[in-house]
């Protein structure tokens, strides 16, 4: 019988898993991002989770003050949750009445590392004939 209750328990820990994923993946569809403004020196954009999704994310990438808040993420944590966004973004606070809204910026005249020559010159832009 201990045989059979390890193949019940790997094949309902297996369909938890994949129910897991897939209301990830809804939930990451749902992701919300706001259009960009800017000051003189950044521009910005807020990222709204869906609230479930916040249940969903490890433990670990919360602040360990019980507040329920998420603490600052890095780029691999937070495309790891499923935001995509262009290159450049660094989440740069959190709203803790909202802990679904992470706050991004990067700054305004942003160049990606693969648009710049090695004399830190942009990479001029060819035109289209």
């Amino acid at each position: 019988m201990g045989n059979n209750d390890n193949k019940a328990n790997a094949a309902a820990t297996a369909a938890a898993k994949a129910e897991a994923l897939s209301k990830w993946e809804e939930y990451v569809e749902k992701i919300s991002y706001s259009d960009r403004y800017s000051d003189d020196i950044y521009e910005y954009r807020h990222v709204i989770l869906p609230k479930p999704l916040l249940k969903l994310i490890p433990k670990q990438y919360f602040n360990q003050d019980d507040s329920g808040t998420l603490r600052l993420l890095s780029e691999p944590e937070w495309r790891g949750i499923g935001i995509t966004q262009s290159l450049g973004w660094v989440h740069y606070e959190v709203h803790t009445p909202e802990p679904h809204v992470l706050l991004f910026r990067r700054e305004r005249n942003y160049v990606p590392p693969a648009a710049v020559q090695p004399n830190g010159r942009p990479v001029a832009q060819q035109r289209k004939k």
